[in-house]
């Protein structure tokens, strides 16, 4: 499995704030957010995870492949609405054992599996799933064609796959641009559209939409979440961090209602 020096790092860094998410104090953030309490790492809210699912016309005989699944979030909502089987796929474990914890709790572990894997190089046999979700996961990567690629191996002719990304306007001066990136995820940039991305390994696109307004709404309900849960946040974080998490927070928000960030959903079809 090869990975860069900056893949290893945000690897070693994911280990460390999913461990945190399971704190009081972080899943009440997280409920405040998104409407859930999984330890997630994506802005997925519970009402995406549940247009995530109808778009994937899930039913209790699928079985779905979910990438950068982390501890569980929107995966375990999804089987546990459905009554699918799903594989979740990540590389830091402490994410994938606090999912398995959870699809124990919810009662549905028997319909789980847990992977440690690099989604540009899926362990699967060809044609192994009916559909594939990831939510903000190519925006964290760098070989976002090979994940694409690989998802369409492992997925049958005609399945579906269903994602959120995060990713930079069109046609931005220098300054713009630079300010996108510091406020985006750490790979968020492509030399490659998603819609030419997708085209080229395999997927037609059948939806495609702007949600970057809703990502807005997430990020500021971020931002007062942090400010009333402040006391418990200082049992987690230095003074500083948490002055510095709040600016982080006040300059992405700056950033998307700008219009420099945008976060859209895909609904895509093998062909």
């Amino acid at each position: 499995m090869q990975c860069t020096a900056e893949e290893i790092a945000q690897k070693d860094r994911l280990e460390e704030v999913y461990q945190r998410s399971q704190t009081a104090t972080m899943l009440s953030i997280e409920r405040a957010v998104c409407g859930c309490d999984y330890g997630g790492s994506s802005w997925t809210t519970h009402r995406q995870a549940d247009d995530i699912s109808a778009a994937l016309e899930i039913n209790p005989d699928s079985v779905l492949l979910e990438l950068g699944a982390g501890s569980g979030w929107p995966a375990l909502q999804i089987v546990k609405s459905t009554g699918c089987r799903a594989t979740l796929v990540d590389m830091p474990e402490s994410g994938l054992q606090i999912a398995e914890q959870r699809a124990l709790k919810d009662g549905i572990s028997d319909r789980i599996a847990t992977v440690s894997a690099d989604a540009a190089r899926l362990p699967f046999e060809d044609c192994s799933f009916d559909l594939v979700s990831h939510s903000d996961l190519l925006c964290c990567l760098i070989e976002k064609s090979s994940v694409l690629s690989s998802c369409r191996r492992v997925i049958r002719q005609g399945g579906r796959m269903a994602f959120t990304v995060i990713s930079i306007a069109p046609d931005l001066d220098p300054k713009a641009y630079r300010r996108a990136i510091e406020n985006g995820p750490e790979f968020i940039e492509t030399d490659t559209g998603y819609n030419d991305l997708l085209d080229i390994t395999g997927w037609e696109i059948i939806k495609r939409e702007n949600i970057s307004l809703a990502f807005a709404e997430s990020v500021m309900r971020q931002l007062e979440a942090d400010e009333l849960f402040v006391e418990g946040l200082k049992t987690l974080f230095s003074a500083d961090e948490i002055s510095a998490r709040l600016a982080d927070w006040r300059s992405k928000l700056s950033a998307i209602q700008d219009g420099l960030l945008r976060r859209e959903y895909f609904v895509a079809v093998a062909r």
